[in-house]
Order: structure tokens, then C-alpha cells, then sequence
């Protein structure tokens, strides 16, 4: 896979982690939970997880590149920051939005 495609794929699977606590009531849309409904701070907590999992993603493609450049805290609270901005259509579409029952 070519280093532009790589880039696009973690975007990708970064995308879809950052959306998927808020699009389903499963913990990390596998194991079901007994309450009907999440909290946010599970939710939230989904969301580091994913982040680092999504993180991970993007090491092994770098990896498969060549050389791992060393990273600063300034790297992660960049991406954390893009995490959660690709968040946002998720968080939306559960809190902001009126749903019909």
C-alpha cells in the first residue's frame, strides 16, 4: 500500500472510531451492556480507548514505512484534538438532535 493510501486509511478507521461510542449502545460496538442506555463518561472513555487503538493503526502503517519518527506531546494533543473534532457527527447525532420515540 502506497504512504498517500496509508494516510487516507487511518483518516478512515480514525473517523469511524471517533463515531462509534455514540452511534450504538454496546461497549466498543461488541460487548452488550446491562443498563439500557450508556453514560457519557463511558462513552468518553470509549473515546480514549479508540483513539489510542486508532493511534496504534497508524503506528503499524508507519512502521511499515520505515522509521518511527519520535513523537512530542504536541503530536497527541494535536491528534487528540482532530479525534475529537471527527467526533463531532457522532456526539451530534446522540445529544443535540431530537430523535422521535
Amino acid at each position: 500500500m502506497s504512504q498517500g493510501a496509508s494516510v487516507w486509511v487511518v483518516l478512515l478507521v480514525a473517523l469511524l472510531a471517533a463515531n462509534l461510542p455514540f452511534l450504538n449502545e454496546r461497549l466498543l460496538g461488541i460487548v452488550p451492556l446491562a443498563a439500557r442506555a450508556k453514560s457519557l463518561a463511558l462513552r468518553l472513555g470509549e473515546l480514549v480507548i479508540l483513539y489510542f487503538a486508532a493511534g496504534g493503526i497508524g503506528l503499524l502503517f508507519e512502521r511499515r514505512a520505515g522509521q518511527i519518527a519520535p513523537q512530542g506531546w504536541e503530536f497527541y494533543a494535536v491528534t487528540g484534538a482532530l479525534f475529537l473534532v471527527l467526533a463531532f457527527p457522532g456526539f451530534t447525532w446522540r445529544y443535540l438532535l431530537k430523535h422521535r420515540k
